[in-house]
């Protein structure tokens, strides 16, 4: 299993206050294949540096998972089918960069 991180963008038309719950429902695909949602972290409405989809803002969410490459996969393309998601951007987390960084604060505190 590796860890990913996505960045979505979903349609600012949909409400913020409900975007959680949305969203929790569009990534079951992740623990229903075996996979573990570390973190989802709703950023909240953004302007965009050019327009998509004649759209100037959308409502941020990156989310952090722990998940099988195929599973990964399925996710971005049922994201990309979903009318309310603008854009999604999928990202492998490195392993080895991510301990690397870890281990020199640690060195530090001594």
């Amino acid at each position: 299993m590796r860890t990913y991180e996505m960045v979505v963008i979903l349609d600012p038309s949909v409400d913020e206050r409900t975007v959680s719950g949305t969203f929790e429902k569009l990534v079951q695909v992740v623990p229903a294949e075996g996979g573990t949602v570390d973190n989802v972290d709703v950023w909240g409405k953004r302007k965009f540096a050019y327009e998509i989809d004649k759209k100037s803002e959308g409502i941020y969410i990156v989310l952090t998972f722990t998940a099988e490459p195929a599973t990964a996969k399925e996710l971005d393309r049922q994201l990309g089918l979903n009318e309310s998601v603008l854009r999604t951007k999928l990202m492998r987390v490195d392993e080895t960069k991510t301990a690397g960084a870890a281990q020199p604060a640690a060195d530090e505190s001594n």
